[in-house]
């Protein structure tokens, strides 16, 4: 079993997608583990966003994840990560695959509706930086 870390932003939750994305995940064989809606911090979007820093985009980015709430969830599963990134689909929605979520849902290249952890690493720091130990509930043993 494998942990990610999915965040619907703000253009996601403001359109009501909430439900209609966790079913997506759910109906692919995903578990939710942990969810949270809140609403980052300049500061928060930039210690998030840290790895894109020295891109021209890292401005608008934390600008825009900070414009509304987003939710934040751990979803687990058999390679979680790699299924994750597949249901989300490319972060262009123009390039993306029909029925995933970013061509279902996604405004253009920032406004994608989703993140999702690219890796092992980055999903554990992604995971610990929305949750602790405490909030995480797993399959049952």
């Amino acid at each position: 079993m494998e942990r990610t870390l999915v965040m619907i932003k703000p253009d996601g939750v403001e359109r009501n997608f909430i439900g209609k994305i966790i079913s997506i995940f759910e109906e692919k064989g995903l578990r939710v583990v942990a969810l949270k809606k809140l609403k980052l911090s300049k500061e928060q979007a930039k210690t998030f966003y840290i790895v894109h820093k020295e891109r021209p985009f890292y401005e608008s980015l934390t600008d825009y994840i900070i414009s509304g709430p987003v939710v934040a969830m751990v979803l687990e599963g058999e390679n979680a990560i790699k299924k994750v990134r597949e249901i989300m689909g490319a972060t262009d929605p123009k390039e993306a695959e029909e029925g995933t979520i970013r061509k279902l849902f996604g405004v253009d290249k920032e406004k994608n509706t989703v993140h999702g952890s690219d890796s092992p690493e980055s999903a554990k720091k992604e995971i610990y930086f929305f949750f602790s130990e405490y909030e995480l509930i797993g399959a049952e043993k």
